[in-house]
């Protein structure tokens, strides 16, 4: 399936390729990165059901590697949505690069966190919930979105949650500059601790604007799952 798209990509087709994200793209990284980005071919990969969302189907349909997979791909842009408003938008971001996308859904509706489709720039982050310099800032991705905005109302009410669409690429100077007004950054994410959402705020951070970061993510134990929490 994949390298039909190739195909039709390079017949000037714009090719969409849809499997659960357990499938696409983890077991056709190979394929996704020497026949659609290698030549940046411009090809749309939508990985549904991320995360955790297929639980009771066993390891072999759950997806907390994704992320961190194709983040390695040169030249193929990984992008996050985080409810019906957002998706359209990555869609639309998606459509316009012509260049290889990763379009990762999570599935389970967790409820709108935008009012209507934001105006979003590809790399950006969006505020979810506004806040005060100084304090806490929530950085999240995908499903996990909705929860940050939960956690923050209720317990944290001063704290900004900030949603990420985009994934790679990232505005680096954006991140640093919530770095900067932050005392803490709270990272969550359906996904691995390795390689995913709170590698990325992590690297920018060291870089560029260093602060403390608590990434809320997963690790597989021994074919377990736990969910854990890691300092920076």
């Amino acid at each position: 399936m994949v390298g039909m798209a190739a195909g039709l990509a390079r017949a000037g087709f714009r090719p969409f390729v849809y499997g659960l994200s357990a499938f696409i793209p983890l077991r056709v990284v190979e394929q996704i990165k020497l026949d659609i980005a290698h030549d940046q071919l411009p090809v749309i990969l939508i990985g549904d059901g991320a995360g955790f969302v297929y639980s009771h189907l066993g390891t072999s349909h759950q997806s907390t590697e994704d992320i961190a997979c194709t983040r390695a791909i040169p030249d193929l842009s990984v992008y996050s949505p985080a409810d019906r408003f957002e998706l359209t938008a990555c869609m639309d971001m998606a459509y316009q690069a012509k260049a290889p996308v990763y379009l990762r859904m999570g599935k389970s509706d967790r409820g709108d966190v935008h009012a209507a489709v934001p105006h979003a720039k590809t790399g950006s982050l969006l505020q979810a919930k506004p806040g005060q310099a100084g304090v806490i800032a929530f950085i999240a991705t995908g499903s996990l979105v909705r929860t940050a905005m939960d956690i923050a109302t209720r317990s944290y009410p001063d704290a900004a949650v900030w949603s990420t669409p985009c994934i790679k690429p990232m505005d680096s100077q954006q991140v640093a500059t919530i770095c900067e007004q932050s005392r803490l950054i709270v990272v969550l994410e359906e996904h691995s601790v390795l390689g995913g959402l709170g590698s990325v705020i992590s690297e920018i951070a060291s870089e560029l604007a260093p602060v403390r970061i608590l990434r809320v993510a997963c690790r597989i134990v021994s074919h377990s799952i736990a969910v854990v929490t890691s300092i920076c």
